[in-house]
């Protein structure tokens, strides 16, 4: 049972998703540009189709927030960066792996105010985090 929330903290919370959503984006782009090894050609150009997937995100949770009576952040989370491709797809699987966390708490806040069209969208966007999540995962071999 998701815990008791209001609006106000709802859309705190998104704006902290939009954040991530950001920081993910550019971290994308950025391990896709820096990223080598051949072994790793095939995770290059998922990672921009990854990049341009969590804008979609970022889009689509500032609409919400909004929609809901708050103002989009501007702000963005943190970004990590390395020297080595296998190091880049661990930071991108920790990443994934909060926004899953994320979504599915705010999916709960969102239902547990009513907020129906939103658990759904929401529903959405975890679908894709949960496809980013087994993309690294097999880049990684694991």
């Amino acid at each position: 049972m998701a815990k008791k929330i209001t609006k106000q903290q709802l859309i705190k919370e998104l704006n902290k998703d939009l954040e991530w959503e950001y920081a993910a984006a550019i971290q994308y782009v950025q391990h896709a540009a820096v990223m080598t090894g051949p072994e790793y050609e095939g995770t290059i150009k998922e990672l921009v189709i990854h990049a341009n997937e969590e804008v979609a995100h970022a889009v689509t949770v500032a609409e919400q927030v909004a929609f809901l009576g708050g103002t989009p952040t501007i702000d963005v989370e943190r970004i990590d960066v390395a020297k080595d491709s296998k190091t880049m797809l661990k930071q991108d699987l920790w990443g994934e792996d909060n926004a899953i966390s994320r979504y599915k708490a705010r999916i709960g806040q969102a239902e547990a105010l009513g907020e129906y069209g939103l658990r759904r969208i929401l529903e959405d966007i975890l679908m894709q985090e949960e496809e980013h999540k087994r993309d690294i995962q097999t880049a990684l071999g694991l």
